[in-house]
């Protein structure tokens, strides 16, 4: 359950509440939840009583008391506790991550050791990938520069994991000096008419054709090689001018393309790791992996940001901006960064449930970065 619906949520749980007139307060149109603060507890907090206090003329102690049974039946939700002046305090259900990581696991075989789905059989889609833009033909149209190159081939693996399909048109040069004297389209000042051709589509699902043109690299990137090469041209946004630097080819915490590799390397070397300790990460049980995973303040964001993942590629394919997927890549790098301590036993310390329940939760996230660094054209090695 992510954060937006978790929000979603408790405002269903005010809304219950006010339809029994438990509460007499207009339902907000959102609610804010987030990782508990000092002092908190669970896996996500909201100060939705504090908020309701004044229009409900209670002390917001009571509105989460009037709150807490209606988020308590919520699926997904294990309790909720009340904190502070009137905090809540979810803590989700485990057997939602056991659902997460097998879900994960499930879709590994239909998109490979690097998340390309083959589409043949009827293997479940790779985890995020969906039928959202089912139908739908994108026609970029871009100029001729490496980076509007490099950003339309990641679309077309993007918009594909979507159920999309994209054709690429190189603009034709304007000249700067004169008016274009290219035909313009009907009722579309400015839009160069398109030409005829042969098979070109004309359902009601196809696009107009956008105009591609991220601002250009600086400089030639070419000499970063292809994996530093893609990542410096798809991790900006198309607006922001990319940085062409020796930087991004060291392998230092500071590259967020080495955090987001090397994360994935991570999880392949806890699997060897566990399994010369004689375990492995599958669940062998219908059992939700046990509770607590590990402290949450390193749990949480992982689920979290797997969770998200699904979400982050359909916002990457719906707004062709494959720097979304990159940035998300990060972030379930660095959230895996912070988990893999937790994951093997430690000393004299036996392998038990939890660290098999650890394994499988790291794995899946290998798994999804693996499919992510794919669809950007980038290389996922188990070794680095």
């Amino acid at each position: 359950m992510t954060p937006v619906e978790l929000s979603r949520t408790v405002l269903r749980a005010v809304r219950r509440a006010v339809d029994e007139g438990e509460l007499s307060v207009p339902v907000p149109a959102r609610a804010v939840v987030t990782p508990p603060g000092p002092g908190g507890s669970g896996d996500y907090a909201t100060n939705i009583a504090l908020q309701l206090a004044r229009p409900a003329g209670r002390p917001p102690l009571q509105v989460a008391e009037i709150l807490r049974p209606h988020l308590s039946r919520t699926e997904g939700v294990a309790a909720v506790e009340i904190t502070g002046p009137g905090f809540l305090n979810i803590h989700l259900d485990r057997a939602a991550v056991t659902a997460l990581v097998r879900r994960i696991q499930g879709a590994q075989g239909a998109q490979g050791a690097h998340g390309a789905a083959d589409g043949q059989g009827p293997d479940p889609l790779p985890y995020g990938h969906s039928d959202t833009l089912a139908g739908q033909v994108v026609r970029l149209r871009i100029p001729y520069d490496i980076r509007a190159e490099v950003v339309a081939d990641a679309l077309v693996r993007i918009v594909a994991s979507q159920g999309g399909r994209v054709e690429v048109d190189h603009a034709r040069p304007r000249p700067r000096s004169r008016p274009s004297d290219e035909p313009v389209a009907p009722g579309r000042p400015g839009k160069v008419a398109e030409p005829d051709r042969p098979g070109a589509p004309d359902e009601a699902t196809t696009d107009a054709p956008v105009d591609l043109r991220p601002v250009p690299a600086p400089e030639d990137p070419t000499p970063l090689g292809p994996d530093a090469l893609r990542w410096a041209l798809l991790h900006p946004a198309a607006h922001d001018r990319p940085r062409i630097t020796a930087d991004l080819l060291v392998q230092r915490a500071g590259n967020p393309l080495f955090r987001v590799r090397y994360a994935h390397a991570r999880a392949r070397a806890l699997t060897r790791n566990a399994a010369a300790l004689g375990f492995t990460g599958t669940p062998v049980t219908p059992n939700p992996l046990p509770a607590p995973l590990t402290a949450p303040d390193v749990t949480t964001p992982l689920v979290t940001a797997l969770t998200e993942y699904p979400s982050a590629l359909a916002r990457a394919a719906t707004h062709r901006a494959p720097d979304r997927l990159a940035r998300h890549l990060v972030v379930l790098a660095d959230a895996l960064l912070a988990f893999q301590h937790t994951v093997l036993p430690r000393g004299d310390e036996k392998p038990s449930a939890a660290h098999r329940a650890r394994l499988a939760l790291a794995e899946a996230a290998g798994t999804v970065l693996a499919g992510g660094l794919s669809l950007l054209g980038i290389d996922a090695p188990a070794y680095l």
